[in-house]
């Protein structure tokens, strides 16, 4: 072979190994921005931190929390502190035959002008009820005047109660509705306005607690009870379910639960719910590689402080909320 020859050959098998690596070193047409992309691998926790005399904390740093899964620390990829932010609120009403007796009704419906009282421009809320079946009475607005209305259209009370089965299939509407397509953490919660008596119900406590805490909507619980009658420390001992099933359900999906027996409690609770919604942080991290349910911790380092989140997630597909796990993302 000629010099020329081999020259030209050399070209060719050198051309063969690099055009490869060069064209993938092309920038692509959508050049990726500096947020996370939309991923099952993807996890977000809200959280709500209080000092020891029940105090928002609100001037904490990414470098100041600590998250735990199953023993292990997780590292945070991203992190959200913006105070005072805009939040979203589903309200839940029981509308079974129990809420008929004495003034659980209009009590619950006070309730509710509470918590569209506390709301603010920019803010949303959207309106539930059900007996053995929901029902969505108004989906996510900013007025006011139309939630108000859309309480007055809430049914008569009838029928028996499907509680937890409502609050279950109302988280995954709030996370579908109220997030919709949002590259922005939400600060979404169901508020459920309901004397406590569950009779229908398919799913358990516990499963409830599961589905909302994986999709992390933290479930606020409102129970309107009569007033306990002087001198009579039984007299709520009918009126709800073992304290214990909904105190849980709250607390782990990162909610609380309030017992009202007076129109006073009820503002309290309502415009307590919606600031701790405002001074939510939220944080994310990757995704365990281990399918099934993992347990979760969210700690503040130092300071002694307080801090509630949901209790955990589902890790990989198959989970009773995995197709709107997905749909989360920064």
């Amino acid at each position: 072979m000629t010099g020329r020859g081999i020259l030209f050959a050399l070209s060719v098998a050198t051309t063969a190994l690099v055009g490869a690596p060069v064209r993938a070193q092309e920038p692509p047409a959508n050049p990726p921005t500096a947020q996370f992309k939309s991923s099952v691998d993807l996890v977000s926790v809200a959280a709500i931190v209080r000092d020891r005399k029940g105090r928002f904390v609100s001037d904490l740093s990414q470098a100041d929390f600590q998250v735990v899964e199953a023993g292990e620390t997780r590292r945070i990829l991203d992190f959200h502190a913006r105070a005072d932010g805009p939040v979203k609120v589903a309200v839940l009403f029981d509308i079974s035959g129990s809420m008929r007796l004495g003034s659980k009704v209009a009590d619950a419906k006070q309730a509710a002008r509470h918590v569209f009282g506390a709301l603010k421009s920019g803010d949303e809320a959207a309106v539930f009820s059900f007996d053995t079946r929901l029902q969505r009475v108004r989906g996510f607005t900013q007025d006011v005047a139309t939630l108000e209305a859309a309480i007055e259209k809430v049914e008569e009370p009838f029928g028996q109660t499907s509680l937890y089965d409502a609050i279950a299939d109302t988280a995954r509407a709030a996370a579908t509705e109220g997030r919709g397509a949002s590259r922005v953490p939400q600060r979404l919660a169901v508020v459920v306005l309901t004397d406590g008596v569950d009779t229908r119900s398919q799913l358990t406590p516990s499963q409830v607690t599961a589905i909302a805490s994986e999709i992390d909507v933290p479930v606020y619980i409102i129970t309107v009870l009569p007033p306990m009658a002087e001198g009579d420390d039984d007299a709520l001992t009918t009126e709800a379910v073992p304290e214990t099933a909904l105190e849980s359900l709250a607390r782990y999906t990162g909610g609380q639960l309030f017992n009202t027996s007076a129109p006073a409690h009820a503002s309290i609770a309502a415009r307590q719910i919606v600031s701790e919604l405002r001074h939510q942080y939220v944080l994310a991290f990757e995704s365990s590689t281990r399918a099934g349910w993992r347990p979760l911790e969210v700690r503040a380092r130092g300071r002694n402080l307080v801090v509630r989140a949901r209790s955990g997630y589902m890790a990989g597909a198959g989970g009773p909320a995995s197709e709107t796990a997905r749909r989360q993302s920064f």
